[in-house]
């Protein structure tokens, strides 16, 4: 049988083979979920297809043998579903594909060059399987000779949603990422903190895209902390941390993602360096983690200082407003590219109900549901949903919480004894700390204030009703003590004690 070529065969069967693709991908997608596909699929392109052969690209060695090691035999499974008679896959390392412009560019550029507006503004279900599709430097920032992390096309401000436990993280963000070097910075250092699956990635990378569209000649780095470690480690055998050191510092820009990751104490006074040249020579520099920065207990007293110096933002837990809007716009997205597939109101507003944890899921149950309409033709009912998304459901039975896990995780927190909690010491080094305990033990367990007493060295319930109202009223006028129980609460349901 004649190879197909994407580039030389007529539209019809291109048109065939590209309508197969896609499905290929939804099976992909149904498969391994959407962080999967989109961390190791994202960029691989279809080349061709012989009747037997199945010819993909990718942009790097790495990606290459990434999936040859781990999805070679999922990917053709899946291609040899929709593609009659296919029993083999190949790999190849495309080429760059690069812009005219690319020649004319300074070697200092520091960020791939925004695409047009529209490609801008894309939402993440219009890219096919290219997740990347700047024309330079494969979307990643960098200084020359110096790789960033890669960006996400999908992530700007345009495709974010904002509600209102993201609102001032997404002003504050939008704020920084339309500054000039003309005005003077509002927020330096900016600090992000939320859990997992909050949105602090997508602002992140929405600055950088926003920052380089506004002003291409800036200077912009993004960086993960393992990348940043990496890179630094890279220098140090190298023995070329000097300009390492150097390059970091010319800067404009400075992004770095996933802080609590930023473990070594050389890499940490390092970061700290940079991190004080470029605010006291007027260089933006963002930042975002878990955790407020006083929380990052790894680091020293100066570093959390400084990084508490500027705005701190929270992006708290979505909301049901919140959660339904974001699950509008995705199935919106999904709607624009397929004919015929619906996600009725009721189906998206139990969604919201039953999906709680954080933004990804959300996207990964329409990513589920429109894969089962494009695969079955099912029609998408609250039924249908309460099938697809049933292991998501049943994953979120809540961790009981032990009040001996609360006394581990509390002394170890504030250095003190687990004897100290349990003792009549009255020192307020003690006493704090024994109050804390005392309202976790009440508002994450269901035990009763007298047995409460009892677990904390033998005390009266109006012992323990005085510390929780004590901590609830200093927790209301105290963000710091709000951020350190909205903490130990995470820890402690997610079981990381």
């Amino acid at each position: 049988m004649e190879a197909l070529n994407l580039s030389t065969t007529s539209s019809i069967e291109q048109t065939s083979i590209e309508h197969k693709w896609r499905r290929i991908q939804s099976r992909l997608r149904a498969e391994l979920g959407e962080d999967v596909f989109t961390s190791w699929f994202g960029r691989v392109e279809l080349d061709s297809c012989d009747g037997r052969v199945v010819q993909v690209s990718v942009p790097t060695k790495f990606l290459r043998n990434w999936l040859q090691s781990h999805y070679s035999d999922k990917l053709l499974a899946c291609c040899g579903t929709e593609l009659n008679g296919v029993n083999r896959l190949e790999f190849r390392v495309r080429q760059p594909h690069l812009a005219p412009v690319e020649k004319k560019a300074s070697p200092t550029a520091s960020i791939a060059e925004s695409t047009t507006p529209k490609a801008q503004t894309t939402p993440s279900s219009t890219v096919p399987l290219r997740v990347i599709s700047t024309p330079v430097r494969d979307g990643r920032t960098g200084l020359e000779g110096f790789e960033g992390s890669p960006l996400d096309p999908r992530y700007t401000f345009q495709s974010f949603v904002v509600g209102s436990p993201n609102r001032l993280a997404h002003a504050a963000a939008f704020q920084v990422a339309e500054s000039t070097p003309e005005q003077p910075l509002k927020y330096n250092p900016l600090y992000i903190h939320a859990r997992v699956g909050m949105g602090k990635t997508h602002l992140l990378h929405a600055i950088a895209w926003e920052m380089k569209a506004r002003n291409p000649n800036a200077k912009v780095l993004y960086l993960t902390a393992e990348r940043f470690m990496y890179s630094f480690a890279e220098a140090l055998q190298t023995r070329d941390a000097p300009a390492f050191k150097e390059k970091l510092r010319t800067i404009d820009l400075l992004i770095i993602d996933d802080m609590e990751f930023l473990q070594g104490r050389t890499f940490q006074q390092e970061f700290c360096h940079t991190l004080n040249s470029l605010i006291d020579g007027g260089k933006q520099v963002v930042v975002a983690a878990d955790c407020a920065p006083l929380l990052l207990e790894s680091f020293d007293a100066r570093m959390r200082s400084r990084l508490s110096g500027g705005l701190v933002a929270e992006m708290s837990a979505l909301d049901f407003d919140l959660r339904l809007k974001i699950l509008q716009r995705r199935a919106a997205e999904k709607i624009s590219l397929s004919r015929g597939f619906e996600v009725p109101g009721d189906v998206l507003e139990y969604l919201a109900t039953q999906l709680t944890e954080n933004g990804r899921e959300l996207e990964g149950a329409i990513t589920r549901l429109h894969a089962t309409w494009q695969l079955t033709g099912e029609k998408v009912t609250v039924d249908a949903a309460e099938n697809t998304i049933g292991d998501l459901i049943r994953s979120k039975e809540p961790k009981r919480v032990k009040i001996d896990d609360i006394l581990r995780i509390v002394a170890k927190h504030y250095g003190v004894q687990r004897g100290d909690l349990l003792s009549s010491r009255r020192n307020q080094s003690i006493v704090r700390p024994r109050q804390i305990g005392m309202y976790l033990a009440k508002t994450l367990t269901s035990r009763s204030l007298p047995e409460i007493g009892r677990r904390f060295g033998g005390r009266d319930h109006t012992t323990v009703l005085h510390a929780i109202r004590k901590i609830e009223s200093l927790k209301q006028a105290d963000g710091v003590l709000k951020d350190e129980l909205d903490s130990l609460s995470r820890m402690l349901k997610d079981g990381n004690v």
